[in-house]
C-alpha cells in the first residue's frame, strides 16, 4: 500500500498549481481547470472493478502514484538499491501537480542519494501506453514493460524494466488501509531490470529485480502514517505486508499479499501477521527515531523473516516537492519456513515518524 501522508505534502503540491517554482524543480504556469470541482470531491458509491490493461494508466481521481522499488547489481560485483515514484494530484479545479522521487542506494559505500521533481499541467498526463514526464524525469511503460530516466547531480539512471508475471490486485483491487478510507491498488512484484546507472562519476552496466505498485483513488491522507513492506523470497516467493498507524504511533490497521511462485495471490488480514521491531535508528538529518530491523512472522504461510536494512541512513526529506520526510530503504531478508532457510532482498517504507518539513 502507498503513499505519502502530511496534510503539507498537499498544501505545497497546490502551492505548486499557483506557479510558485522551487530551485532545481520543473513547473509549468497554466490556467485553472474549467472542470468542476465536484469531479474530484465525490468517491464512487462502491469500487469497480479493474480492468487491464487500461488500468495500469492515468485515472480521473483526487491522487495517484506509480512506484518502483528494487535491487540493481554491476558487472563489477558491486550492489545497489533503486527508488522511483511518480505522483498525479488534482484537486479543485487547479492544474494537475506531478510530484517524483528518486534515490540510489549504493551498498558497498553505505551511501544513499535521492533528488526531486515537482511540475503542473493544465491537463492530467492521461495518454496510453502510459508516458509521465515531470521535468527531466520520464516513466513510459504499457503495462508489461516499462523505462525509467532519471538525471540528477549525484546520479542518474536508465533503465527498462520487464514483469514476469501477471500483476496483483490486492484484497481484489480495493485496498482498505484505514476506517473508510481505501485505494484501488496493483501491484507488479517481479520486474527483471537491465540499464545502466552513473554513479561517484562511473557509468555501470546493471541488473536486477524491481517491484511497481500503482494505486489511485479519491482520498486525501491526513496525519499519521505507515510501515510498507515489499518482500522478495529467493524461491519465488512475493509478500507485500502493510501497517497503519494513527497520530499517536498506534496500529490501527495491518494488511497483506502474499504471491506464490506461480503468480497466484493470497489476501493476509491482522491475525495473519506479526511483526516485532528489532532494532531502532536515529537521523541526524531530521531528528526522528524510525524502526531499523523487523522481526516478520507469518503463521498461516509457516514462515518468520529477519528483515534488515543495507544502509541504515536512506531518509528523503522532500522539501521543494511533497514537503515529507520519510524512509525508503533497501533491506536484506532472512526467512525460514518448515526449517528451511531461504534468502530474499526488498524494499521498506516508513512514513509519518518524522515531522513535516517546517513552513509547507
Amino acid at each position: 500500500m502507498r503513499r505519502r501522508t502530511f496534510l503539507s505534502w498537499f498544501s505545497l503540491l497546490l502551492a505548486a498549481c499557483r506557479a510558485e517554482t522551487a530551485p532545481g524543480a520543473s513547473s509549468s504556469t497554466a490556467e485553472p481547470s474549467p472542470r468542476p470541482a465536484s469531479l474530484f470531491l465525490t468517491p464512487p458509491p462502491a469500487p469497480g472493478p479493474v480492468v487491464f490493461p487500461r488500468d495500469f494508466g492515468s485515472h480521473d481521481a483526487l491522487t495517484e502514484w506509480w512506484y518502483y522499488t528494487g535491487h540493481l547489481q554491476a558487472t563489477t560485483a558491486e550492489r545497489f538499491g533503486f527508488e522511483f515514484v511518480v505522483f498525479q494530484v488534482q484537486r479543485f479545479g487547479y492544474p494537475v501537480v506531478y510530484a517524483a522521487h528518486a534515490a540510489v542506494t549504493v551498498v558497498e559505500e553505505q551511501a544513499f542519494r535521492w533528488d526531486e521533481r515537482l511540475a503542473s499541467a493544465p491537463q492530467r498526463q492521461a495518454s496510453w501506453p502510459l508516458e509521465l514526464r515531470v521535468g527531466d524525469w520520464a516513466l513510459t511503460s504499457d503495462g508489461q514493460s516499462d523505462r525509467i530516466i532519471v538525471h540528477s547531480s549525484s546520479f542518474a539512471f536508465t533503465i527498462d524494466l520487464r514483469s514476469t508475471r501477471p500483476p496483483v490486485l490486492h484484497h481484489g483491487g480495493y485496498f482498505e488501509w484505514a476506517p473508510a478510507t481505501g485505494s484501488y491498488y496493483d501491484s507488479r512484484t517481479r520486474l527483471t531490470v537491465e540499464g545502466r546507472l552513473e554513479v561517484d562519476s562511473r557509468s555501470l552496466a546493471v541488473t536486477g529485480l524491481a517491484w511497481n505498485d500503482h494505486q489511485w483513488g479519491n482520498f486525501l491522507l491526513g496525519t499519521g502514517g505507515w510501515d510498507w513492506f515489499a518482500l522478495q523470497l529467493d524461491d519465488g516467493t512475493d509478500i507485500m505486508l502493510w501497517q497503519s498507524r494513527d497520530s499517536a504511533q498506534r496500529p490501527i490497521e495491518r494488511r497483506g499479499t502474499v504471491v506464490f511462485p506461480d503468480g497466484t495471490a493470497h489476501p493476509l488480514e491482522a491475525a495473519d501477521i506479526q511483526i516485532r521491531v528489532s532494532g531502532t535508528w536515529r537521523s541526524p538529518h531530521s531528528g526522528a527515531t524510525y524502526p531499523s530491523g523487523w522481526e516478520i512472522a507469518l503463521p498461516p504461510l509457516h514462515l518468520t523473516a529477519a528483515v534488515t536494512p543495507l544502509v541504515r541512513d536512506q531518509e528523503l526529506q522532500t522539501v521543494r516537492s511533497t514537503g515529507v520526510v520519510y524512509w525508503e530503504g533497501a533491506v536484506a531478508v532472512q526467512a525460514q519456513r518448515d526449517g528451511a532457510r531461504i534468502g530474499g532482498q526488498g524494499y521498506v517504507e516508513l512514513t509519518g515518524y518524522a515531522a513535516p518539513v517546517a513552513g509547507a
